[in-house]
């Protein structure tokens, strides 16, 4: 999944390269949507059902990988997911980066949409 650094995300990283001293986020949240952009993040993110925000730990030198598979629990449908993010809080925050996801997951009633470990990467570009 090639990864795009969100608008927010970017502003961060400059105001750091520049010794203004940003707060960075101590941890991260995977989210899944239907849509997203480097301007604006995340789109169509499913509300309720079960459906939450997953805490991401990455390692690596380098490239960054997720060290654990993320599950993302529904009750019930929430449509056909095309994207992932990664949030600076577990709901509302703002988004880092936004990427497509491999193939689109159509979730239709309740089950599990999985992320493996390994499969989101952060590349330094």
């Amino acid at each position: 999944m090639p990864a795009s650094l969100t608008d927010h995300a970017r502003n961060l990283l400059a105001r750091a390269l520049c010794g203004r001293a940003p707060t960075l986020p101590g941890s991260v949240f995977a989210a899944l949507g239907t849509g997203g952009t480097v301007a604006a993040g995340l789109s169509g993110e499913p509300a309720g059902n079960g459906y939450t925000r997953q805490r991401v730990t990455f390692t690596g030198t380098g490239t960054q990988r997720n060290v654990e598979a993320l599950r993302f629990v529904f009750a019930a449908g929430a449509g056909t997911l095309t994207h992932v993010a990664l949030y600076d809080a577990p709901s509302g925050g703002n988004p880092l980066i936004v990427s497509t996801l491999a193939a689109p997951v159509a979730v239709t009633g309740p089950g599990t949409v999985t992320l493996p470990a390994d499969a989101m990467t952060v590349t330094p570009a």
